[in-house]
Protein backbone atom coordinates (compact mmCIF):
# COMPACT_ATOMS: atom_id res chain seq x y z
CA UNK A 1 0.00 0.00 0.00
CA UNK A 2 1.27 3.16 -0.67
CA UNK A 3 0.67 6.44 0.99
CA UNK A 4 0.73 10.21 0.37
CA UNK A 5 -0.35 13.14 1.63
CA UNK A 6 0.34 15.68 4.78
CA UNK A 7 0.44 12.90 6.92
CA UNK A 8 2.39 10.25 4.83
CA UNK A 9 5.41 8.54 7.07
CA UNK A 10 3.12 8.66 10.06
CA UNK A 11 2.30 5.22 11.78
CA UNK A 12 -0.60 5.49 14.26
CA UNK A 13 -1.55 2.47 16.56
CA UNK A 14 -5.31 2.74 16.58
CA UNK A 15 -7.23 0.99 19.73
CA UNK A 16 -10.85 2.77 18.86
CA UNK A 17 -13.71 1.69 18.03
CA UNK A 18 -17.34 1.94 16.78
CA UNK A 19 -17.10 6.00 15.07
CA UNK A 20 -15.80 9.01 17.13
CA UNK A 21 -12.08 7.36 17.27
CA UNK A 22 -12.09 5.45 13.97
CA UNK A 23 -13.61 8.65 12.13
CA UNK A 24 -10.06 10.47 13.33
CA UNK A 25 -8.07 8.06 12.22
CA UNK A 26 -9.84 7.16 8.59
CA UNK A 27 -9.28 11.27 8.15
CA UNK A 28 -5.55 10.29 9.20
CA UNK A 29 -5.44 7.52 6.87
CA UNK A 30 -6.45 9.60 3.83
CA UNK A 31 -3.84 11.87 4.61
CA UNK A 32 -1.23 8.83 4.33
CA UNK A 33 -1.10 8.13 7.46
CA UNK A 34 -0.14 4.38 8.11
CA UNK A 35 -3.36 2.91 10.29
CA UNK A 36 -2.58 -0.11 12.35
CA UNK A 37 -6.13 -1.38 13.51
CA UNK A 38 -5.84 -3.68 16.28
CA UNK A 39 -9.21 -5.12 16.67
CA UNK A 40 -10.26 -8.18 19.57
CA UNK A 41 -11.10 -11.52 18.20
CA UNK A 42 -14.39 -11.07 17.54
CA UNK A 43 -13.82 -7.56 16.13
CA UNK A 44 -14.93 -4.06 16.26
CA UNK A 45 -18.82 -4.09 16.62
CA UNK A 46 -19.45 -1.88 13.95
CA UNK A 47 -18.64 -4.30 11.68
CA UNK A 48 -22.11 -5.75 12.40
CA UNK A 49 -24.45 -2.68 12.86
CA UNK A 50 -25.72 -1.87 9.05
CA UNK A 51 -25.90 -3.14 5.44
CA UNK A 52 -22.77 -4.62 3.79
CA UNK A 53 -21.69 -6.96 0.81
CA UNK A 54 -20.55 -9.57 3.25
CA UNK A 55 -20.98 -10.23 7.20
CA UNK A 56 -18.82 -8.08 8.80
CA UNK A 57 -18.33 -5.63 6.24
CA UNK A 58 -21.13 -3.41 7.16
CA UNK A 59 -21.09 0.22 5.57
CA UNK A 60 -20.85 2.26 8.67
CA UNK A 61 -17.24 -0.04 9.39
CA UNK A 62 -16.57 0.19 5.99
CA UNK A 63 -16.44 4.15 5.63
CA UNK A 64 -14.42 4.47 8.80
CA UNK A 65 -12.17 2.46 8.52
CA UNK A 66 -11.10 2.40 4.97
CA UNK A 67 -7.30 2.28 4.03
CA UNK A 68 -6.17 0.90 7.51
CA UNK A 69 -4.38 -2.11 8.26
CA UNK A 70 -6.57 -4.65 10.53
CA UNK A 71 -4.05 -6.61 13.36
CA UNK A 72 -6.47 -8.90 15.84
CA UNK A 73 -4.33 -8.98 18.94
CA UNK A 74 -5.87 -10.68 22.64
CA UNK A 75 -4.97 -8.20 24.61
CA UNK A 76 -5.70 -10.77 27.36
CA UNK A 77 -2.96 -12.89 26.51
CA UNK A 78 0.26 -11.93 27.36
CA UNK A 79 1.15 -13.05 23.57
CA UNK A 80 -1.17 -10.42 22.63
CA UNK A 81 0.56 -7.16 24.81
CA UNK A 82 3.73 -8.24 23.70
CA UNK A 83 2.69 -7.81 20.03
CA UNK A 84 1.38 -4.37 20.63
CA UNK A 85 4.34 -3.24 22.50
CA UNK A 86 6.32 -4.18 19.55
CA UNK A 87 3.86 -1.92 17.52
CA UNK A 88 4.25 0.34 19.86
CA UNK A 89 7.88 1.03 19.77
CA UNK A 90 7.78 1.65 15.94
CA UNK A 91 4.54 3.92 16.37
CA UNK A 92 4.00 7.91 16.50
CA UNK A 93 0.46 7.75 17.44
CA UNK A 94 -1.40 5.71 20.03
CA UNK A 95 -5.31 6.45 20.11
CA UNK A 96 -7.92 4.34 22.09
CA UNK A 97 -11.27 5.06 22.83
CA UNK A 98 -11.14 2.91 25.94
CA UNK A 99 -12.10 4.24 29.34
CA UNK A 100 -8.94 4.98 31.89
CA UNK A 101 -9.90 2.26 33.86
CA UNK A 102 -9.74 -0.56 31.29
CA UNK A 103 -6.44 0.73 29.77
CA UNK A 104 -5.04 1.20 32.58
CA UNK A 105 -5.89 -2.53 33.52
CA UNK A 106 -4.26 -4.03 30.00
CA UNK A 107 -0.69 -2.12 31.47
CA UNK A 108 -1.02 0.36 28.21
CA UNK A 109 -1.71 3.34 29.95
CA UNK A 110 0.04 7.20 29.19
CA UNK A 111 3.08 6.01 31.48
CA UNK A 112 3.81 2.72 30.32
CA UNK A 113 3.36 3.10 26.49
CA UNK A 114 5.78 6.63 27.01
CA UNK A 115 8.48 3.88 28.92
CA UNK A 116 8.07 2.17 25.31
CA UNK A 117 8.50 5.61 23.06
CA UNK A 118 8.62 8.81 24.85
CA UNK A 119 8.28 10.56 21.03
CA UNK A 120 4.83 9.40 20.95
CA UNK A 121 1.49 11.51 20.60
CA UNK A 122 -0.72 9.15 23.05
CA UNK A 123 -4.70 10.32 22.43
CA UNK A 124 -7.34 9.07 24.99
CA UNK A 125 -11.41 9.36 23.24
CA UNK A 126 -13.28 9.82 25.90
CA UNK A 127 -17.06 9.93 26.73
CA UNK A 128 -16.27 12.42 29.49
CA UNK A 129 -13.43 13.57 30.68
CA UNK A 130 -11.21 12.25 33.78
CA UNK A 131 -11.24 15.21 35.77
CA UNK A 132 -14.97 15.44 36.17
CA UNK A 133 -17.40 13.34 38.73
CA UNK A 134 -18.88 11.60 35.49
CA UNK A 135 -15.58 10.28 33.77
CA UNK A 136 -16.03 6.83 34.92
CA UNK A 137 -19.90 6.95 33.10
CA UNK A 138 -20.93 5.12 30.00
CA UNK A 139 -21.07 7.12 26.52
CA UNK A 140 -23.10 7.37 23.40
CA UNK A 141 -23.97 9.60 20.82
CA UNK A 142 -27.47 9.78 22.24
CA UNK A 143 -26.59 10.33 25.98
CA UNK A 144 -24.13 12.92 24.77
CA UNK A 145 -26.17 14.65 22.79
CA UNK A 146 -28.73 14.82 25.41
CA UNK A 147 -26.12 16.13 28.18
CA UNK A 148 -24.90 19.13 25.55
CA UNK A 149 -28.75 20.44 25.11
CA UNK A 150 -29.59 19.02 21.81
CA UNK A 151 -32.69 17.34 22.01
CA UNK A 152 -33.59 20.70 24.30
CA UNK A 153 -33.25 23.29 21.31
CA UNK A 154 -34.52 20.84 18.80
CA UNK A 155 -37.85 20.98 21.32
CA UNK A 156 -37.58 24.83 20.68
CA UNK A 157 -37.85 24.25 17.21
CA UNK A 158 -40.72 21.34 17.05
CA UNK A 159 -42.53 20.93 20.32
CA UNK A 160 -40.67 17.99 21.06
CA UNK A 161 -37.27 17.22 22.18
CA UNK A 162 -35.78 14.88 19.72
CA UNK A 163 -32.57 13.68 18.74
CA UNK A 164 -30.31 15.19 15.73
CA UNK A 165 -30.14 12.63 12.73
CA UNK A 166 -26.90 12.01 12.50
CA UNK A 167 -24.47 10.89 15.10
CA UNK A 168 -23.24 14.64 15.56
CA UNK A 169 -21.27 14.08 18.43
CA UNK A 170 -19.30 11.02 17.72
CA UNK A 171 -18.25 13.04 14.31
CA UNK A 172 -17.61 16.45 15.83
CA UNK A 173 -15.35 14.63 18.96
CA UNK A 174 -13.71 12.63 16.06
CA UNK A 175 -12.91 15.50 14.26
CA UNK A 176 -11.58 17.18 17.59
CA UNK A 177 -9.30 14.42 18.74
CA UNK A 178 -7.76 14.80 15.01
CA UNK A 179 -6.93 18.16 15.14
CA UNK A 180 -5.78 17.68 18.48
CA UNK A 181 -3.30 14.72 17.70
CA UNK A 182 -1.97 16.69 14.28
CA UNK A 183 -1.06 19.67 17.08
CA UNK A 184 0.78 17.42 19.09
CA UNK A 185 2.07 15.61 16.23
CA UNK A 186 3.07 19.32 15.06
CA UNK A 187 4.65 19.95 18.70
CA UNK A 188 6.81 16.74 18.17
CA UNK A 189 8.24 18.00 14.78
CA UNK A 190 9.28 21.11 16.41
CA UNK A 191 11.08 19.59 19.82
CA UNK A 192 10.59 15.91 19.11
CA UNK A 193 8.74 15.71 22.59
CA UNK A 194 5.77 13.16 22.94
CA UNK A 195 2.44 13.80 25.02
CA UNK A 196 -0.65 13.26 26.36
CA UNK A 197 -3.57 14.12 24.28
CA UNK A 198 -7.54 13.94 25.63
CA UNK A 199 -10.72 14.55 23.76
CA UNK A 200 -14.20 13.89 25.56
CA UNK A 201 -17.40 13.82 24.05
CA UNK A 202 -19.42 15.53 26.47
CA UNK A 203 -16.38 18.57 26.55
CA UNK A 204 -16.47 18.91 23.29
CA UNK A 205 -19.80 18.72 22.60
CA UNK A 206 -20.01 21.37 25.17
CA UNK A 207 -17.83 23.82 23.33
CA UNK A 208 -19.38 23.31 20.31
CA UNK A 209 -23.34 23.84 21.51
CA UNK A 210 -21.85 26.97 23.21
CA UNK A 211 -20.29 28.45 20.41
CA UNK A 212 -23.21 30.25 19.99
CA UNK A 213 -25.68 29.29 22.39
CA UNK A 214 -23.46 31.19 25.25
CA UNK A 215 -25.26 34.02 24.28
CA UNK A 216 -26.24 35.97 27.21
CA UNK A 217 -25.28 33.42 29.37
CA UNK A 218 -21.92 34.04 29.00
CA UNK A 219 -21.61 37.40 30.90
CA UNK A 220 -21.16 38.24 34.49
CA UNK A 221 -23.87 38.89 35.51
CA UNK A 222 -26.16 37.13 32.88
CA UNK A 223 -27.59 39.32 30.06
CA UNK A 224 -29.86 36.55 29.15
CA UNK A 225 -30.56 33.09 28.20
CA UNK A 226 -27.56 30.97 26.45
CA UNK A 227 -29.89 30.32 23.89
CA UNK A 228 -29.50 32.41 20.30
CA UNK A 229 -32.60 33.07 19.32
CA UNK A 230 -32.42 32.61 15.82
CA UNK A 231 -31.39 29.16 15.82
CA UNK A 232 -34.51 28.33 18.42
CA UNK A 233 -36.64 30.01 16.65
CA UNK A 234 -40.02 27.83 16.21
CA UNK A 235 -40.38 29.01 12.31
CA UNK A 236 -37.06 28.43 11.53
CA UNK A 237 -37.44 25.61 9.55
CA UNK A 238 -37.51 24.75 5.10
CA UNK A 239 -40.04 26.80 3.79
CA UNK A 240 -42.95 24.90 2.10
CA UNK A 241 -43.26 26.51 -1.61
CA UNK A 242 -45.81 25.55 -3.99
CA UNK A 243 -44.81 22.03 -5.16
CA UNK A 244 -41.77 21.30 -2.39
CA UNK A 245 -39.55 23.10 -0.07
CA UNK A 246 -36.24 25.53 -0.26
CA UNK A 247 -33.67 26.31 1.98
CA UNK A 248 -33.64 29.94 2.41
CA UNK A 249 -31.61 33.09 4.17
CA UNK A 250 -32.78 36.62 3.69
CA UNK A 251 -30.19 37.55 6.32
CA UNK A 252 -28.14 40.65 5.91
CA UNK A 253 -29.44 44.16 5.08
CA UNK A 254 -28.60 44.32 1.57
CA UNK A 255 -30.05 40.68 0.66
CA UNK A 256 -33.40 41.87 2.49
CA UNK A 257 -33.57 45.00 -0.05
CA UNK A 258 -33.00 42.89 -2.43
CA UNK A 259 -35.67 40.66 -1.69
CA UNK A 260 -38.06 43.27 -0.77
CA UNK A 261 -37.43 45.18 -4.09
CA UNK A 262 -37.97 42.13 -6.12
CA UNK A 263 -40.78 40.48 -4.28
CA UNK A 264 -42.58 43.22 -2.62
CA UNK A 265 -44.70 41.78 0.12
CA UNK A 266 -47.03 43.23 1.52
CA UNK A 267 -45.92 42.42 5.00
CA UNK A 268 -42.28 44.19 4.91
CA UNK A 269 -42.78 47.31 6.88
CA UNK A 270 -40.08 49.51 8.18
CA UNK A 271 -39.91 47.93 11.31
CA UNK A 272 -37.91 45.22 9.26
CA UNK A 273 -35.71 47.46 7.95
CA UNK A 274 -32.17 46.02 9.46
CA UNK A 275 -30.71 43.36 10.84
CA UNK A 276 -31.22 44.44 14.15
CA UNK A 277 -34.69 44.77 13.81
CA UNK A 278 -35.16 41.52 11.97
CA UNK A 279 -32.89 40.00 14.67
CA UNK A 280 -35.18 40.90 17.51
CA UNK A 281 -38.23 39.85 15.90
CA UNK A 282 -36.80 36.85 13.83
CA UNK A 283 -39.70 34.35 14.60
CA UNK A 284 -41.98 36.37 12.96
CA UNK A 285 -40.08 37.32 10.17
CA UNK A 286 -39.36 33.14 9.42
CA UNK A 287 -43.01 32.89 10.11
CA UNK A 288 -44.07 35.96 6.92
CA UNK A 289 -41.44 34.58 5.00
CA UNK A 290 -43.17 31.34 5.27
CA UNK A 291 -46.57 32.35 3.92
CA UNK A 292 -44.40 34.22 1.01
CA UNK A 293 -42.51 31.59 0.07
CA UNK A 294 -45.91 29.27 -0.74
CA UNK A 295 -46.78 31.33 -3.37
CA UNK A 296 -44.36 30.62 -5.92
CA UNK A 297 -42.27 26.77 -7.14
CA UNK A 298 -39.15 25.31 -5.84
CA UNK A 299 -37.41 26.07 -9.62
CA UNK A 300 -39.12 29.79 -9.49
CA UNK A 301 -37.23 30.65 -6.16
CA UNK A 302 -34.24 29.35 -6.94
CA UNK A 303 -33.98 31.48 -9.69
CA UNK A 304 -35.17 34.56 -8.27
CA UNK A 305 -32.96 34.13 -5.39
CA UNK A 306 -29.24 33.23 -6.91
CA UNK A 307 -30.17 35.69 -9.22
CA UNK A 308 -30.22 38.17 -6.16
CA UNK A 309 -27.42 36.26 -4.48
CA UNK A 310 -29.27 34.99 -2.12
CA UNK A 311 -28.46 31.99 -0.17
CA UNK A 312 -30.79 29.33 -1.22
CA UNK A 313 -31.04 25.49 -2.11
CA UNK A 314 -33.59 22.72 -2.74
CA UNK A 315 -33.95 20.71 0.30
CA UNK A 316 -32.41 17.34 -0.88
CA UNK A 317 -32.61 13.57 0.35
CA UNK A 318 -28.91 11.84 1.61
CA UNK A 319 -29.65 9.20 -1.41
CA UNK A 320 -29.55 12.57 -3.84
CA UNK A 321 -25.75 13.31 -2.65
CA UNK A 322 -24.57 10.29 -4.39
CA UNK A 323 -25.59 12.60 -7.98
CA UNK A 324 -25.38 16.01 -7.02
CA UNK A 325 -23.93 17.56 -10.02
CA UNK A 326 -21.60 19.92 -7.70
CA UNK A 327 -20.08 17.26 -5.51
CA UNK A 328 -19.28 14.71 -9.17
CA UNK A 329 -17.84 18.28 -11.04
CA UNK A 330 -15.24 17.99 -8.04
CA UNK A 331 -14.59 14.84 -7.82
CA UNK A 332 -15.71 14.38 -4.42
CA UNK A 333 -16.41 10.39 -5.05
CA UNK A 334 -14.05 7.72 -5.13
CA UNK A 335 -14.39 4.30 -6.42
CA UNK A 336 -11.91 1.67 -4.67
CA UNK A 337 -11.71 -1.89 -6.06
CA UNK A 338 -11.94 -4.53 -3.18
CA UNK A 339 -12.24 -8.26 -2.94
CA UNK A 340 -15.96 -7.81 -1.83
CA UNK A 341 -16.55 -5.54 -4.60
CA UNK A 342 -16.01 -1.66 -5.78
CA UNK A 343 -16.99 0.68 -3.23
CA UNK A 344 -17.66 4.40 -3.76
CA UNK A 345 -16.58 6.73 -1.14
CA UNK A 346 -17.51 10.04 -0.14
CA UNK A 347 -13.29 11.52 -0.72
CA UNK A 348 -11.63 13.93 1.75
CA UNK A 349 -13.15 17.57 1.56
CA UNK A 350 -10.05 19.03 2.11
CA UNK A 351 -7.77 19.82 -1.00
CA UNK A 352 -3.95 20.12 -0.35
CA UNK A 353 -2.20 21.40 -3.66
CA UNK A 354 1.13 19.63 -3.11
CA UNK A 355 0.36 16.80 -0.31
CA UNK A 356 -3.21 15.59 -1.77
CA UNK A 357 -5.39 13.28 0.25
CA UNK A 358 -7.16 10.56 -1.14
CA UNK A 359 -9.60 7.55 -0.34
CA UNK A 360 -6.52 5.05 1.32
CA UNK A 361 -7.99 1.82 -0.01
CA UNK A 362 -11.02 -0.43 1.12
CA UNK A 363 -11.44 -1.50 4.48
CA UNK A 364 -10.12 -4.51 5.81
CA UNK A 365 -11.44 -7.48 6.88
CA UNK A 366 -11.36 -9.04 9.79
CA UNK A 367 -7.49 -9.80 11.40
CA UNK A 368 -6.80 -9.41 7.09
CA UNK A 369 -3.11 -7.94 8.20
CA UNK A 370 -2.31 -9.35 11.52
CA UNK A 371 0.55 -11.99 10.23
CA UNK A 372 2.45 -9.36 8.13
CA UNK A 373 2.17 -6.26 10.26
CA UNK A 374 3.17 -8.79 13.34
CA UNK A 375 5.99 -10.43 11.29
CA UNK A 376 6.89 -7.14 10.37
CA UNK A 377 7.47 -5.65 13.68
CA UNK A 378 8.69 -8.82 15.67
CA UNK A 379 10.13 -10.65 12.91
CA UNK A 380 10.21 -14.10 15.52
CA UNK A 381 6.82 -14.28 15.82
CA UNK A 382 4.18 -16.91 14.32
CA UNK A 383 1.07 -16.07 13.82
CA UNK A 384 -1.95 -17.89 12.13
CA UNK A 385 -4.05 -14.67 11.85
CA UNK A 386 -4.50 -13.54 15.51
CA UNK A 387 -1.85 -13.42 18.10
CA UNK A 388 -3.59 -14.80 21.83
Amino acid sequence: MEYSGPLSGIRVIDLTAMVMGPYCTQIMADMGAEVIKIEPPAGDNTRYISVGPERGMAGVFVNVNRGKRSVVLDLRSEDGKAALRDLIAHGDVFIHSMRAAAIARLGFGYEEVAALNPAIVYTNCYGYGRRGRDADLTAYDDTIQAECGLPFVQEQLTGAAGYVGTIMADKVAGLTALYATTMALFHRERTGEGQEVEVAMFETMAAFMLVEHANGAMFRPPLGSAAYPRAVAPNRRPYRTADGYISALVYNDKQWTAFVAAVQPDWAGTEFATLEQRAARIDTVYALLAETFAERTTDEWLELLRGLDIPCAPVRSLDELFDNPHLLDSGFFETVDSDYGPVRFPGPPAWFSRTPGHVAGPAPRLGADTEEVVRRFRPSAGTNGRVR
